[in-house]
């Protein structure tokens, strides 16, 4: 689960993280009052929505080219920004072509800054460990440092038994030019990020930029957390910062029904049981040539209910042109899943070309049942064949 800069900011000031002083706004008339409320000599009004690259971004009905994160001198100026802003589609780098459409702003204090840098802890999935990375860059899209310059980020796996400790903070300091007179304080922001990590069920900090300001402070410019999902159950307090708006409908459909839906940019929906196969079902579809619309594990207890909110799921999306279905019958039986399949294509009226493979138990019983329901479908004996299939049908569709 993601949350917005201001309520991460939020977060991580109660683990002594400095962040600059701000307040959310919905209309340009709470921007302005906030505005007044800090009093300050400089604003910053930043777009809130889940992605990054604001900045550099644009609205789609806003000639000027200004992205999501401006600069204002007065509390009229605020009020001006906020009101370009909110209800308008901000689109970046990473929310695509059709954008995000701005709800609400932050209104916050602007700083001085001498240096900019990079900040993150993480999930270090190669090692197994919690890790951090850092740069002397700040401000950029971290991947793209990454392909052009590897050599500039640091990167710091950290031991679970032992935690962050101060030569961590003493190496990265050092290693970002920062200096013996930062090492204290850069400690103590390490410490508070690792804190804010393990209480919070944290999946990401990252912090970008973090300055350096004239001052000689570190402040988190921006911020940005992601939780496990798996562990909300355990912060109530964070699973209400959820912002649904921000979400697919499809995805939060899926959760709905306990399904494991990811939307993705192809047009052969796919529906599987189990993670493993679910990956290994879109990687042999591209390997034919085709593109997956969608990760789905509809997951080993598949229902009939389930099995239908699935297809409705993925026939909501208009760029579906044909669907697989690929079912190994372990705990859930080969006929149990084909009455669901059936029922589904019935109900949801299935204008697109379904292929379907299914193995395990009840096998045979599952394929009777497919071919005694009138219905269109293809059938596959295999995932090779499946993948074939479902390509093909896709071309012949077209």
């Amino acid at each position: 689960m993601n949350i917005h800069e201001y309520q991460a900011k939020a977060l991580l000031r109660r683990f002594g993280v400095a962040v600059p002083e701000g307040h959310v706004a919905w209309t340009p008339e709470e921007a302005e009052r906030a505005a007044r409320t800090l009093n300050a000599p400089l604003y910053v009004v930043k777009a809130q929505i889940h992605a990054g690259g604001r900045g550099a971004g644009h609205f789609a009905d806003d000639p000027s080219g200004k992205g999501g994160v401006r600069l204002a001198k007065t509390p009229e100026e605020v009020r001006a920004a906020a009101g370009a802003m909110l209800g308008h589609v901000l689109v970046t780098k990473q929310t695509g072509p059709r954008g995000r459409k701005v709800q609400r702003v932050y209104v916050e204090t602007g700083c001085e800054i001498a240096r900019e840098l990079y900040l993150s802890m993480l999930i270090d999935r190669r090692h197994g460990r919690m890790g951090m990375i850092a740069c002397g860059e700040g401000g950029v899209e971290i991947e793209e440092l990454a392909a052009r310059a590897p050599e500039k980020i640091l990167h710091i796996s950290l031991d679970p038994a032992a935690g962050v400790q101060p030569f961590h903070a003493r190496k990265l300091a050092f290693a970002l030019g920062l200096g013996a007179g930062f090492a204290q304080p850069f400690a103590e922001l390490l410490g508070g990020l690792y804190r804010a990590f393990l209480e919070l069920d944290a999946s990401l900090i990252e912090i970008n930029p973090l300055v350096v300001t004239k001052a000689n402070t570190l402040v988190a410019l921006d911020a940005k957390l992601g939780f496990d999902d798996n562990a909300l159950y355990r912060h109530p307090e964070i699973e209400k910062l959820r912002d649904e708006a921000e979400e697919d409908p499809k995805e939060l459909e899926a959760a709905r029904f306990g399904l494991n839906y990811i939307a993705l940019d192809g047009t052969i929906g796919c529906m599987v049981n189990g993670a493993g196969l679910a990956m290994a079902t879109m990687d042999i579809i591209r390997l034919y040539g085709g593109k997956p619309a969608n990760f789905l594990d509809v997951g080993g207890g598949a229902t009939q209910e389930r099995v239908a909110a699935a297809f409705r799921i993925i026939l909501s999306d208009p760029h579906v042109e044909a669907i697989l279905v690929n079912i190994f019958g372990g705990i859930m039986r080969c006929d149990i899943i084909a009455e669901g399949i059936v029922a589904a294509a019935r109900e949801t009226a299935l204008s697109v070309p379904l292929v379907v493979r299914l193995e395990g138990t009840n096998v045979g019983l599952g394929k009777e049942i497919l071919a005694r329901s009138g219905l269109p479908i293809i059938s596959a004996e295999n995932l090779a064949d499946a993948a074939e299939k479902v390509v093909n049908a896709v071309r012949e569709h077209v």
